[in-house]
């Protein structure tokens, strides 16, 4: 069953607003505080302006190298959805036999850093060889942006944890694969003039939609040619086209166009070639565009660049995560995280929380009190392990 000061805490990071495009500090200060009660010291790192901040503590100072748990503090908006509890209301309900907490990020990934807050004191009391870290992040929603902010913080401050646990929704399964995320804007500079006059023109929507076709010829090619990687819903990678702008009447043909795109790459692909050739498709384009209009081209902009995870069934921090979730296999997930981040920066990683990533996002979010108790159960199981290499199997 999950205790009353599980619950509690993570009702209150949940009735927190900490959309992406606010700040994230009431939460950040709140755990901050929480913690000092403790007498733990945080690691804060902030964005440019010092509006949003990271949170980093160590439970434990005296032992050696840890185990981070890793969660994102901000959620994404709610605009035009329909819900029918307040978002930010942190709403207990019974559903049939499973009562569920609801509000924005009760899953993606409040219940997790609220469990994890909750259970403090038993690391701080553990008789673990190791301690436990808190690393809590800005702007993942976004492109996982503070987390890199975070990483280095470490790296400079000479701090090498063991392993990290990254907390997003698995159903409380250990996974150890997901694609990358790397999105575009694409800027097309052409040469507006009357639309009766289109030979001394560069039509910008018409060259950005060769570029859409490139893209598209590229997805066909992945889905029909790419080696498959069993185990995701959708087996290779893909590309889309989300977002379009470009003219300013039905009678100039128009100068300007944008577009936004995206690929989710395999682990075993790679992100950066494929957009090398979307980059040297647009220049092949550019010398016609040029001898009409000299300034005319493309420019290429990176939105996030989120990279692929890829752990091993076998390897000691998933062998790990099995113990502490009483789970004999493994999952692989859809959506991205920071896992990639953090393990290409040397810190063997795993991805596992409580809850279901076919709730985050949507209206009516939830996650159920029977996956915050599960989680409650691994971080229990967390701070009575007495040996790293014991519980690992």
């Amino acid at each position: 069953m999950l205790s009353a000061a599980a619950l509690d805490l993570t009702r209150t990071l949940v009735r927190m607003n900490t959309v992406s495009q606010n700040s994230n500090l009431e939460l950040i200060h709140f755990v901050r505080d929480e913690l000092a009660r403790l007498g733990v010291v945080s690691r804060l790192t902030y964005n440019a302006d010092k509006s949003k901040a990271n949170l980093f503590a160590t439970l434990g100072e005296s032992r050696a190298a840890g185990v981070i748990l890793s969660g994102h503090t901000d959620t994404v908006p709610w605009d035009g959805q329909e819900w029918s509890v307040a978002p930010l209301a942190g709403v207990l309900r019974e559903d049939g036999t499973e009562p569920r907490l609801y509000g924005r990020g009760s899953a993606d990934m409040k219940g997790f850093i609220g469990v994890a807050l909750a259970q403090a004191q038993a690391f701080l009391n553990s008789r673990a060889p190791f301690a436990v870290h808190l690393a809590l992040s800005y702007d993942e929603e976004v492109g996982c942006f503070g987390v890199r902010e975070l990483i280095a913080d470490l790296r400079d401050a000479g701090i090498r944890p063991l392993a990290c646990i990254v907390g997003e929704p698995t159903g409380m399964v250990p996974a150890i694969a997901h694609k990358g995320v790397y999105r575009y804007r694409c800027c097309v500079r052409g040469k507006e003039a009357h639309s009766s006059l289109t030979p001394t023109s560069v039509n910008a929507i018409e060259m950005a939609a060769r570029l859409i076709g490139k893209l598209r010829d590229m997805s066909e090619d992945f889905e029909r040619a790419e080696p498959r990687y069993a185990g995701f819903d959708v087996p290779f990678s893909t590309v889309s086209v989300c977002r379009f702008e470009g003219g300013i009447a039905d009678n100039v043909v128009p100068r300007d166009a944008r577009f936004t795109y995206e690929f989710r790459d395999l682990p075993t692909a790679d992100a950066t070639i494929m957009q090398q050739q979307v980059v040297a498709y647009a220049r092949s384009l550019e010398p016609g565009m040029k001898a009409v209009a000299p300034d005319s081209g493309f420019s290429f902009e990176t939105i996030c660049a989120v990279p692929s995870f890829l752990g091993r069934a076998d390897d000691a921090v998933t062998r790990l995560a099995q113990t502490l979730s009483g789970q004999t296999g493994t999952t692989q997930v859809a959506f991205g995280t920071e896992a990639g981040l953090f393990q290409r920066a040397g810190i063997p990683t795993v991805v596992c929380g409580p809850g279901s990533i076919t709730q985050a996002h949507q209206a009516d979010e939830f996650v159920s009190l029977e996956q915050l108790a599960q989680c409650e159960l691994f971080m229990q199981r967390l701070a009575a392990t007495r040996s790293l290499a014991q519980a690992q199997g």
